[in-house]
């Protein structure tokens, strides 16, 4: 097998060694940051048009005759059909590539929010829902192969924490805009938009992007710098995909922690994105206009914590600290801060609740880190697939969080136990990266 792995070696690496000297006194190119920044863009329209059913559901349900438990089904359909569909995401990312399966899918999802401004009743959107969760399923395997591929091992924490942050910066930087439109223009003008930027950047994507080693604008030294960072795994081919290897992942305790440890961390993103609101309107009682005021401030807390988690891990790692220990401290401390929501059922105060909201989101931005970890663990040639079985436990949120909390409400008339109980997830994360994780390796095959 040694022997076919030399073999197999691209021929540029064997041009990295004869022109080192070279390579090492030319100017690097950045070519990787601006492949960073499409990750970014790609994940901003992946949330918003993820979210946007929410941001016109008052009208939407409105004009529709839906009632609330409909629109809960609605919500939950793009969770259940996004976690069924993120193996095959993997898969599809594993075999395609990040450049074209991230292309399809992307104009794909779009296709499906457009069609949600064209629907008529439940059913149509029922179907959309389940498309457009169907359809995003590649997005975060691709975007973890891209960045696998295009940065070494101390910049991947920065770059993970940059795409991830779009999944975070969405909301508070574009909801008032679409609700402005949904006002001026009507419900279903949200969804065209949001839609057809998706199908345009589609396009920007699949011109522009390119794997490192057949991207025409990198240079020698880019290329070196990028390999130099890289784990040996890094230059393994390729194998066959093998059905059987989804179970195999499974049995390395890592890869169990971290699905254990995302599916916590994710219960917290969830509510944020889904009953966050409802409580401050029905919970704290308050007014639209604060409401308004108020929901950013969480929101720019995680992406403050995402961004500050991937700076650091870098950082230390740059200075000799273990990967391993860089990677699991946010995962540790941010599950474990998490779960100071619960103190919101402590105090009467708007301001000091917000306060407390903010640094529990900042914290899930922190534990957001778990992608830089599924990077350094996942084998080289099934680093789609792996990051598709994280994400799936992770994703599983989206589908039991909104129901746990709407069953808790409705039989309580209260979100006092909702809110202990995510707290309690939270420190079960805490557990599984702390004790089950152990030391982070890559798992050769």
């Amino acid at each position: 097998m040694k022997v076919v792995e030399e073999q197999a070696l691209p021929a540029q690496s064997q041009a990295y060694e004869q022109s080192a000297e070279s390579a090492q006194s030319a100017k690097r190119t950045r070519v990787r940051y601006f492949v960073l920044s499409m990750l970014l863009v790609a994940t901003v329209l992946n949330f918003v048009d993820r979210s946007a059913l929410g941001i016109v559901a008052p009208g939407l349900s409105k004009d529709l005759a839906l009632n609330k438990m409909q629109m809960g089904e609605l919500f939950a359909a793009f969770g259940l059909a996004y976690s069924i569909a993120l193996l095959p995401g993997g898969i599809l990312t594993d075999v395609l590539g990040s450049r074209l399966a991230y292309a399809l899918s992307l104009v794909g999802w779009s296709i499906a929010t457009l069609t949600q401004g064209l629907a008529s009743g439940y059913h149509m959107l029922l179907g959309s829902r389940l498309t457009m969760g169907a359809l995003e399923a590649p997005a975060f395997p691709s975007n973890t192969r891209a960045v696998t591929l295009w940065f070494p091992v101390q910049e991947r924490g920065f770059a993970t924490s940059v795409y991830v942050m779009g999944q975070y910066i969405g909301t508070p930087l574009f909801t008032g805009l679409l609700l402005w439109i949904s006002s001026a223009y009507g419900w279903r003008t949200v969804f065209f938009v949001t839609g057809g930027f998706g199908i345009l950047f589609s396009m920007v994507w699949y011109r522009m992007y390119r794997d490192p080693h057949k991207h025409g604008s990198v240079n020698a030294a880019e290329l070196q710098y990028i390999n130099e960072g890289a784990t040996p795994a890094a230059r393994k081919p390729r194998e066959k995909f093998d059905w059987r290897m989804a179970l195999k992942l499974l049995s390395y305790r890592q890869i169990l922690a971290i699905c254990l440890g995302k599916f916590c961390n994710n219960t917290l993103l969830v509510f944020f994105t889904t009953w966050f609101m409802t409580y401050l309107i029905e919970a704290r009682h308050m007014s639209m206009i604060k409401v308004g005021i108020f929901q950013a401030m969480p929101f720019i807390g995680a992406t403050i914590g995402i961004l500050s988690a991937g700076f650091l891990s870098d950082f230390f790692i740059r200075r000799g600290v273990s990967i391993s220990a860089a990677r699991k401290a946010p995962l540790i401390i941010g599950t474990m801060l998490g779960a100071s929501i619960v103190l919101v059922n402590f105090v009467e105060s708007n301001e000091v609740v917000i306060a407390i909201l903010t640094v529990a989101f900042f914290a899930q931005g922190i534990g957001s880190m778990s992608w830089a970890a599924v990077s350094e663990i996942a084998p080289r040639q099934y680093v789609g697939l792996t990051s598709s079985i994280t994400s799936l436990a992770a994703n599983i949120a989206g589908v039991t969080t909104p129901l746990m909390i709407g069953y808790i409400t409705q039989h309580t008339g209260h979100f006092y136990w909702a809110l202990n109980l995510m707290g309690a997830i939270c420190l079960l994360g805490t557990l599984s990266y702390s004790l089950l994780l152990g030391k982070l390796s890559r798992i050769e095959l």
